[in-house]
């Protein structure tokens, strides 16, 4: 993989890629204690990361470079994760059927304009278990319960399938609303499969709360394990995956967009956008609430 060739033409350090479902690298990680190989745990979803890190998988990482390259909110407030790239969870429409009145905000998607067409994937979902995170920390918890009420209200249908599933569901007209993550449509828009890229033509997007406070964005992200046999050499390939050269290959190759850098790729063509600046680590510390109100609200 050339990111990570050049890096070891860099600096001599080789890299080896271990892959697998982020919950069990994560338990294999913590099977093997201090006999972990893993210098570093690269995943997505600011949730995941602190879940990982509240089971003692990460140490803190002291240093300048990330600390100046990667934002303040995208990163964990004692250095135990950093984020790479990041994505918004966006409102979507049908453009041919337009929106059905002024859905600009996650909120809307609980009021009557959005009566009986939202799409939604389950509550259990890490992704959405994240935006709602963001909801209570902007709205409270009163306030966060009211809109999962409204939006399990206006449902079109059970929750169910992924978000390509429920950009699918809009695009066939099943649906009329529904929130996705930005990579989810940029890989539909580039896809090769001239199928899919008219599928996704049919979408408009929403970047929400533009007029307060901003998009909910998530990250892929990464920390030093607690018992990395090279903490320093981790160290160094996660500044160098913050290099404009990594961060463009790193976002390019997810669909996301970039810490460092201008964005490139599909998503580039939805826009510049303004996005909510709440630290991603409460999107964790929120997550056991979110459960519960997703739960008395009757979201599966």
């Amino acid at each position: 993989m050339i990111m990570y060739d050049r890096f070891t033409e860099q600096t001599g350090i080789t890299v080896n890629l271990i892959e697998g479902g982020s919950d069990a690298l994560i338990e294999r990680i913590l099977n093997e204690g201090r006999f972990s190989p893993a210098d570093l745990l690269i995943t997505v979803d600011a949730g995941r990361l602190w879940r990982a890190d509240q089971k003692g998988v990460f140490r803190a990482t002291d240093s300048k470079v990330l600390n100046e390259r990667v934002p303040t909110h995208l990163r964990h407030p004692e250095g135990h994760w950093f984020g790479l790239s990041k994505r918004a969870r966006v409102i979507v429409y049908n453009k041919a059927k337009g929106l059905p009145g002024p859905i600009t905000r996650y909120e809307d998607l609980a009021g009557p304009a959005a009566q009986g067409l939202v799409c939604m994937r389950s509550s259990g979902n890490i992704y959405n278990l994240s935006l709602l995170g963001s909801i209570i920390e902007a709205s409270g918890e009163a306030g966060a319960a009211s809109w999962a009420s409204g939006v399990v209200a206006n449902f079109a249908r059970k929750p169910q399938g992924n978000d390509t599933a429920q950009l699918r569901a809009v695009a066939s007209g099943e649906c009329g609303l529904t929130v996705a993550n930005t990579y989810y449509l940029g890989r539909m828009l580039g896809s090769a499969d001239a199928d899919v890229r008219e599928t996704a033509a049919r979408l408009g997007v929403v970047f929400p709360n533009q007029a307060d406070r901003g998009a909910h964005v998530n990250i892929s992200g990464a920390g030093v394990t607690k018992h990395a046999p090279n903490p320093g050499n981790a160290v160094r390939f996660l500044e160098y995956l913050t290099s404009e050269f990594a961060q463009r290959l790193f976002a390019e190759g997810n669909n996301e967009y970039p810490i460092v850098g201008a964005t490139s790729g599909p998503i580039a063509a939805m826009g510049d956008f303004a996005e909510d600046e709440v630290n991603a680590n409460v999107f964790g510390i929120r997550q056991a609430e979110a459960v519960r109100i997703y739960d008395r609200a009757g979201w599966r």
